[in-house]
């Protein structure tokens, strides 16, 4: 994949953002104490400050001029460096090909950009989707830095006026009535919407209610939506390696809280982390959302020919490693020459024919309950002619063998059968469905580039059919005809 004649001009800033257009009239809107849940920022090795001043005049035209040493953090820039040719990539990688987050040091909102910055995306659709918002008062800055030798790029947001509080209700509305591209719309309100739903957990507060707090709402805005434009346009498959958890403690709005963070912990429930063995946050939430909502598989080093790599960096200078992010773009392996399996997750799976259906109904609910992410039973006649049943349970590869484990305790099985396999699945989210009878969560999968499709939870739909004394297949027909009608043939950019 040459790369073709370079897009933009190296080692310099640009302005993606748009100057404050007038004082704010109504200054309630700003700084006003309150008692909802909040996303605020934290002080921590990745996120950049927010409040310094450049020696420059600020210029919001959407065109490249000089950046001064000035705007880049001290800690990791030993001396001005020699500008360096991005050369964009000459076209769409596309899902044959696979890009890695190679996160060794964690990863934050801004390391995404500027690593995929670096990596060769053009700027042309991270401004578009950036114009596409209405949001002002604010620039984005790129700079080279050099971090243990590595030359590596950096993305700045510097905000230049006082932010409104933002609701999560509120800026869903604002992506869904802006002009974004469908596809950067979806990944940026799936990536949204985990950060929302994990800050209301916390809290114990409807994900609506969640605040996107004063600087950070606009920072967490363009970091996000730059990260999504820029994944879209790649249209790759996307990997990423075990995140490293730090520990310790960070300074929030609030007070100190533990690390890793409890937001952080809530957005990689189920997804791979390893001990870092140092103390401080190396993972923002910003960045664990952007993984929830967009990366496919989890493993420490796909089987991939690399072809293109990035780096983003962070802003502060840690013990014992680079704080950068390294993507790597590869062409995919055949799992035939490949040194090892590429199995993400395992089916197990025991042929029983001396127990009771009790017995494995007990066993299917107690593999769910451990952490299955399915789990049947299938009719089979095994030797001698004798009537028996196949218990099978599909789990990811780290919990094959605590949920054999399971098979072996569960049953009367002397033996557990394990089939590696790899699985494919769609981006989704849920959007909650008002009907006659009541709210009817459902399940949305789209953002991918194929026909979206919808699902109503069937035991919602029971609860209220017993509930109105409707039959249920009115109740379902009804949520399906809505769905069709308002999700599923939607103009992508009609408002709701």
């Amino acid at each position: 994949m040459p790369p073709s004649p370079r897009r933009f001009a190296p080692g310099t800033r640009f302005s993606l953002g748009r100057p404050p257009a007038s004082t704010p009239r109504d200054d309630e809107a700003y700084a006003q104490p309150h008692n909802r849940p909040h996303v605020h920022d934290h002080s921590h090795d990745h996120d950049h400050s927010h409040g310094h001043s450049h020696d420059h005049p600020h210029d919001h035209g959407a065109h490249w001029s000089e950046i001064t040493p000035k705007a880049v953090s001290a800690d990791v820039v030993r001396e001005p460096l020699a500008p360096r040719d991005r050369a964009a990539l000459g076209e769409r990688p596309g899902p044959e090909l696979v890009l890695h987050f190679d996160c060794f040091s964690g990863l934050a909102g801004d390391m995404i950009v500027a690593a995929l910055i670096d990596l060769g995306v053009p700027l042309e659709p991270i401004r578009a989707a950036l114009e596409a918002l209405p949001i002002e008062g604010y620039s984005a800055d790129l700079a080279d830095v050099e971090v243990a030798s590595i030359a590596a790029t950096r993305f700045v947001v510097d905000v230049q006026t006082r932010q409104p509080y933002r609701t999560w209700k509120q800026v869903r509305a604002m992506l869904e009535a802006s002009a974004l591209e469908p596809g950067v719309r979806a990944r940026a309100l799936r990536t949204f919407e985990a950060l929302a739903v994990a800050e209301g957990r916390i809290h114990r507060v409807s994900p609506d209610e969640v605040h996107f707090h004063e600087v950070g709402a606009i920072d967490a805005i363009v970091d996000i939506v730059s990260a999504c434009a820029a994944i879209e346009w790649l249209g790759a498959t996307l990997s990423c390696a075990p995140l490293p958890m730090g520990r310790g403690f960070v300074r929030s709005e609030h007070g100190r809280i533990p690390l890793p963070a409890p937001a952080v912990l809530e957005l990689l429930a189920g997804i791979p982390t390893v001990a870092a063995g140092i103390d401080g946050e190396l993972v923002t939430p910003t960045g664990a959302a952007i993984v929830r909502a967009n990366v496919q598989h989890f493993e420490a080093w796909p089987s991939i020919r690399p072809v293109r790599t990035g780096f983003g960096a962070g802003t502060k200078r840690m013990p014992d490693r680079p704080n950068v992010l390294r993507v790597v773009l590869g062409e995919r392996v055949p799992v035939a020459s490949s040194p090892r399996s590429l199995a993400t997750h395992v089916q197990l799976e025991s042929n029983i024919d001396d127990t009771s259906g009790e017995l494995l109904a007990h066993a299917c609910a107690a593999l769910l309950r451990e952490g299955a992410l399915d789990a049947w039973t299938e009719s089979i006649g095994m030797k001698k002619s004798r009537p028996a049943v196949k218990l099978c349970a599909l789990c990811r590869a780290e919990d094959r063998e605590r949920l054999s484990a399971v098979m072996l305790r569960e049953t009367p099985t002397l033996g557990v059968r394990a089939i590696e396999c790899t699985r494919r699945e769609r981006p989704r989210r849920e959007v909650l469905l008002e009907t006659p009878w009541g709210t009817i969560p459902c399940k949305i999968a789209d953002g991918d580039g194929l026909p979206p499709s919808a699902k109503p939870e069937d035991d919602a739909i029971a609860a209220l059919a017993a509930k109105s004394g409707v039959p249920a297949r009115i109740v379902r027909e009804a949520v399906m005809a809505a769905l069709v009608r308002d999700v599923l043939l939607r103009p992508p950019h009609d408002e709701k």
